[in-house]
């Protein structure tokens, strides 16, 4: 019987999740198992998706990470912290959620950052993905804000003007400049960044955002999410199958 495996969000056009795992299957021999993208339009069709398909696990994307919570029998403890859930197990007939973004975050950060230290961070973006990002910073002792669109209790793109010397890094968690929508970007100012700027975007698709353009085009250091989709996809799969 193969085993089935999937990504859950909407849309999901942009993902390399179903290539990684059949990638993945196809180097290490594995004939049992397969993975492919579930585009589900509301987080209600989840439940009729497992029951028709015979689902194991299921990776979680925008914009379902936090939508998915009540639909959950059980939360591991970080992912309960943070209120955010990427990785779903699936044992008869009971959904357990996890968060394997603070592992792929966290491992790649730190090879991103090596010796460099850093004092304080901006995330840009308040989504799942942002909270899994300052779960991590606070685990390291980094200090961090938070920035919207809309503000409110966060800092907004129009108060960084006159502000980015005062951060060392920038986050990126919003969609903006995903495929197929690659001529967006954060509304930062990029103007004021510079060579003592470190900037992380967990896009991976396109590999350069313009948010990375403008940052590195400044002299900044940047990396893509890639080795966190990897990262996180590989903690899922030992999740899964522990």
């Amino acid at each position: 019987m193969i085993k089935k495996y999937g990504l859950i969000g909407f849309p999901l056009s942009h993902s390399f999740s179903p290539s990684y795992f059949k990638n993945k299957f196809e180097e290490e021999n594995i004939h049992d198992c397969s993975y492919q993208a579930y585009p589900i339009e509301s987080i209600h069709d989840l439940k009729g998706l497992i029951q028709e398909e015979g689902i194991y696990g299921l990776n979680v994307t925008i914009p379902y990470k936090e939508q998915v919570i009540p639909f959950l029998d059980e939360i591991d403890d970080d992912a309960k912290k943070i209120g955010a859930i990427n990785t779903i197990l699936i044992r008869n007939g009971k959904l357990k959620g996890y968060n394997t973004d603070i592992y792929g975050f966290q491992q790649s950060w730190l090879n991103f950052m090596g010796k460099d230290t850093i004092s304080k961070t901006l995330i840009l973006g308040t989504g799942g993905a942002a909270k899994a990002v300052a779960f991590v910073l606070q685990k390291l002792n980094i200090e961090y804000i938070y920035v919207s669109r809309s503000g409110g209790n966060h800092l907004s793109y129009k108060d960084l003007r006159n502000m980015m010397t005062n951060y060392s890094a920038i986050i990126n968690t919003t969609p903006l400049g995903m495929y197929p929508n690659e001529d967006g970007c954060p509304e930062i100012p990029y103007d004021e960044l510079s060579n003592n700027h470190f900037c992380y975007d967990l896009i991976y698709n396109p590999q350069k955002t313009l948010f990375l353009t403008k940052a590195e085009n400044q002299g900044a250091r940047i990396t893509n999410g890639y080795e966190m989709l990897v990262l996180q996809a590989e903690k899922s799969w030992q999740i899964w199958n522990d």
